[in-house]
């Protein structure tokens, strides 16, 4: 039987929110063992005064099997 530990983090980048995505999950494995999956709670998008896009923002839970 496995346990699994869910966490919540939040993760930015400028080059949109694949890749916001997975620069959290390559951030969280370091400090992690065993990262097996995550959930995207929301994706927010922070904007210039003419409406582009500057910044993606995302939630997400992670999930890693403890042992």
């Amino acid at each position: 039987m496995s346990i699994a530990k869910v966490i919540e983090i939040k993760s930015a980048s400028k080059n949109g929110f694949e890749d916001a995505i997975k620069t959290g999950l390559s951030k969280a494995a370091k400090s992690l063992d065993n990262v097996s999956g995550a959930w995207i709670n929301g994706i927010k998008v922070s904007t210039d005064s003419k409406g582009r896009i500057t910044e993606w923002n995302v939630d997400m839970k992670v999930t890693f099997v403890l042992k």
